[in-house]
């Protein structure tokens, strides 16, 4: 994302200008536009006027519109964002408060205008134009017949393909389709890596699967380079490692990342700290359960007592259209780290961010442990308990976790 302009009030009201490079820097504008705040960009718009002759005539022009944000709706296929909202800037073409809708692009110049840049937003896009922040990994995890070859950056894991290949049964003594179908199956995996993969930037190509899959399809890969003379593979062949995992499907990169192997090679990646920081969270709930806390009511009252050391939240929870329930999760971020805690905000489009979501979308590890938080769910002292549980409260001492 490049930063072209950037004017913030003391009240914390002002505007941001962006350009979005990358297919990661639509996630983030995603998270950053929300209702009521206003968009500026340039758009097209079908305009019908009439001529000398009486005949109405239509055309498409470029115009600049800026609009108050009713809706924002982000294809994560194609990476485009569709704004729909009123127009409240005059302009020659367009009435105000009519509906429109503004498509952002890659490469297309947006101002984006909040009456309020909390905390968190301000970082977002200090992490979106900040080029250190980028993670750098392909993954491909497979089985037979099956493979999603997938990016996974800072924020999100992205599907670039998914395979899915029939494989004849191999038969005791005919295995001749059999094998067709593993080389075809594997010539498409073979041409995803070449079609998606930019070895100018990736810096780890991580090839997992249950079985032998994995080092086959390792074998098939440099075979085929050295018969096409493929420089490219051959000078890259450092970056692939081979971990097992339970499966070939997207929620397989779980295990991948928690491999220790793989947790050396991205020791310096945001996506493999938030790895870490769930990991830990999960056996801290099994050693010590009067130290892990997950859903608001119980992460709130231990940030209360300055008891949170690490603090794990999604940013589903910033985007919400409820801004009390936003200002809230805020101001339990700020609290948070102003007693020292270490805060991870979790992607919801990652496998970890997926995996915190069924946690509430909100977890702490605490410094210390706090035994009678079960007490004071007896006793409350206040009347807040309906608003709290509109925020998703639950205890971790009563759930089943499925790891």
């Amino acid at each position: 994302m490049k930063l072209i302009k950037q004017h913030i009030e003391k009240d914390k009201s002002g505007y941001v200008t962006l350009i979005p490079e990358e297919f990661e820097d639509m996630w983030h504008a995603y998270n950053l536009i929300q209702k009521h705040d206003q968009l500026r960009a340039v758009t097209i718009r079908r305009i019908q006027s009439e001529s000398s002759t009486g005949s109405v005539e239509s055309q498409r022009i470029r115009l600049t519109l800026t609009i108050s944000i009713d809706n924002v709706d982000f294809d994560t296929q194609v990476g485009m964002l569709r704004i729909n909202g009123r127009v409240i800037v005059e302009n020659p073409h367009v009435k105000l408060g009519t509906f429109h809708t503004i498509e952002l692009e890659l490469n297309r110049q947006f101002t984006l205008i909040k009456p309020e840049w909390d905390i968190i937003a301000l970082e977002r896009v200090q992490e979106a134009c900040d080029i250190t922040k980028k993670a750098d990994v392909a993954a491909v995890v497979c089985q037979e017949g099956l493979a999603n070859v997938c990016l996974v950056t800072s924020s999100m894991t992205i599907i670039r393909q998914h395979i899915d290949c029939p494989v004849p049964r191999k038969r005791k003594g005919s295995v001749t389709n059999y094998e067709k179908g593993m080389r075809r199956f594997f010539e498409q995996i073979y041409h995803a890596i070449l079609r998606h993969i930019d070895f100018d930037i990736v810096k780890c190509v991580i090839i997992g699967s249950p079985g032998f899959v994995r080092e086959q399809v390792y074998e098939f890969i440099f075979a085929e380079a050295v018969r096409t003379d493929n420089k490219t593979l051959m000078q890259n062949k450092s970056k692939f490692i081979m971990v097992h995992t339970s499966t070939g499907h997207k929620q397989a990169l779980q295990e991948v990342m928690n491999d220790p192997a793989i947790k050396v090679k991205l020791a310096d990646t945001k996506a493999a700290q938030e790895v870490q920081a769930l990991d830990q969270f999960y056996e801290m709930m099994n050693m010590d359960p009067d130290r892990a806390f997950y859903g608001f009511k119980d992460v709130s009252k231990a940030a209360d007592r300055g008891a949170i050391g690490t603090l794990l939240v999604t940013d589903e929870l910033f985007r919400s259209a409820d801004i009390v329930k936003r200002r809230q999760y805020i101001a339990l971020v700020e609290n948070a780290r102003a007693t020292g805690a270490k805060v991870f905000v979790f992607s919801s489009l990652h496998v970890s961010g997926e995996n915190l979501n069924q946690l509430t979308g909100v977890a702490a590890i605490l410094n210390f442990p706090i035994p009678d938080m079960d007490e004071e769910e007896e006793h409350p002292d206040d009347d807040d308990d309906d608003e709290e549980d509109s925020l998703q409260p639950n205890r971790n001492h009563d759930m089943d976790l499925a790891l």
